[in-house]
């Protein structure tokens, strides 16, 4: 496979992890809101990417903060 081959299937599949991962995101934090269940706090995060055949796992973790309504 050719660098430039490699280089626009690896942003392809960054790209769907990117979009699918917001909307999965935002569909949770809003059934929570709607459910009154959304904790107090920013709420703690985690993706992980692997690939099969390969030895390798990436973590990210950080925060996200669910921008509360001011009362």
């Amino acid at each position: 496979m050719s660098e430039d081959a490699f280089n626009m299937s690896l942003r392809k599949f960054l790209k769907t992890v990117g979009v699918t991962s917001q909307r999965e995101i935002e569909a949770a934090v809003r059934a929570a809101r709607e459910a009154g269940t959304l904790p107090e706090g920013p709420i703690r995060a985690r993706a992980v990417i692997t690939l099969d055949g390969l030895d390798m796992r990436h973590e990210i973790t950080g925060e996200i903060d669910p921008g509360r309504d001011a009362n």
